[in-house]
């Protein structure tokens, strides 16, 4: 899976340094093509002259060259990459990446980075469990950088604890693995509808919903990481699609999801309709903003068009479809019959009665139900962790 693939490997100022030679080996044996940045705090730790051995590539540490004035590219960098791995990394680094501050070569060519980027930290158990420590590691995961978490033993401290650097053998394990998902939906076109609709009252009220969007962007990603060309049908939502391989339309109302939906999905390998979409519309829109005028204010309500039994009907055997169901009762039987009705292949079922899961919120905690009768729980997670599990799940039912 590494065989050709252009690595950046950033190196920072951490004893672990020292595992940097054996991990440009692994990688080079693998068939990698490896570019080392160093900080100058990690040349007191390993020298230039191993890693460019190592790599047959001078090793890039400053700006320029001071003997010729020759610049070194970071944005050449960023560009040429398949994907950038920074091992080890310190807890200044993180730091400065979650803060973007741009003060070292390392820190630049990170920023100008268009690959994905893999972060090994190396510390000290009380530096890794610091507050703003783990505040900037969960910053760079909301900017989608990988985290690959530091193992747990002896530290240069003298202490044991977690915070010691993966072991090269591991990471290299964790490179590959990404690769291999990288490529499990390549070629294939994928709809996923996210976030909620408005239905106009009048020029400044609408019905709506409390949905955030993040758990269909999340979705949206994990598909485009895996290689999916991706259709995003969003409603409005502050969301930004930050993966190139993503399309995102813009829509305002059921029935512009509606459209959309039916006119993509014929040419679509899935779909996962993750949207909260309004089940009813205003039978009449105000074209001047409607006046309290003391009395009650009766709606009448239109169903709007039913996107996933719409698509249901549409479905070839060769396409998949994925449903979602948010409910406050009955939950299960619930989800079943929407399943069924709807001519699904999988639906995911939340629930407002547990913690942590439904509308806005960071984290969800899912059921995915199959047609065949299958029922798998997941326990409380990241919404991007439960997209992960959503997506493997379905991979693995339709291999």
């Amino acid at each position: 899976m590494l065989n050709g693939k252009k690595i950046v490997l950033g190196i920072t100022g951490s004893i672990a340094a020292y595992k940097a030679a054996f991990l440009c080996r692994l990688l080079i044996k693998k068939g990698a093509e490896v570019q080392v940045v160093i900080t100058p705090a990690g040349k007191e730790f390993i020298t230039p002259v191993t890693l460019s051995t190592l790599t047959n590539k001078p090793v890039v540490s400053a700006f320029f060259a001071a003997n010729d004035g020759t610049w070194h590219s970071h944005v050449d960098m960023g560009l040429w990459a398949d994907v950038m791995l920074i091992a080890p990394a310190t807890a200044a680094t993180i730091g400065k990446m979650a803060n973007g501050i741009a003060d070292n070569m390392l820190i630049t060519t990170y920023l100008s980075m268009k690959a994905p980027v893999f972060v090994a930290p190396a510390m000290d158990l009380d530096m890794y469990a610091h507050p703003s420590t783990q505040a900037n590691l969960e910053k760079l995961k909301s900017y989608g950088n990988h985290i690959i978490e530091p193992a747990s033993g002896f530290l240069a401290s003298s202490l044991e604890g977690k915070g010691r650097m993966e072991e090269p053998e591991a990471i290299v394990a964790y490179l590959e693995t990404f690769f291999e998902k990288n490529q499990q939906l390549s070629k294939k076109k994928i709809l996923i509808t996210a976030g909620p609709t408005y239905e106009k009252l009048d020029p400044v009220r609408y019905i709506s919903n409390y949905s955030s969007g993040k758990m269909g962007f999340a979705l949206a990603e994990v598909c485009a990481e895996r290689g999916a060309e991706v259709f995003l049908l969003s409603g409005p939502v502050q969301l930004q699609a930050k993966h190139q391989g993503i399309k995102r339309i813009d829509v305002e109302s059921a029935v512009e999801m509606y459209q959309a939906a039916t006119r993509l999905f014929p040419s679509m390998d899935a779909g996962i309709l993750c949207a909260a979409v309004a089940d009813y519309r205003p039978a009449s829109f105000a074209e001047k903003k409607i006046k309290r005028n003391g009395e009650a204010l009766h709606l009448e309500l239109l169903p709007n068009p039913d996107i996933a039994a719409s698509l249901g009907k549409m479905k070839t055997q060769a396409q998949v479809l994925v449903g979602f169901a948010l409910e406050t009762d009955n939950e299960m039987q619930n989800a079943k019959n929407k399943l069924q009705k709807k001519n699904l292949d999988f639906i995911v079922l939340n629930s407002l009665q547990d913690a942590g899961a439904g509308f806005k919120g960071d984290t969800n905690k899912i059921s995915i139900l199959t047609a065949q009768g299958e029922k798998v729980d997941f326990p409380l997670k990241s919404k991007k962790a439960v997209a992960e599990d959503i997506i493997d799940f379905i991979l693995s039912h339709n291999e």
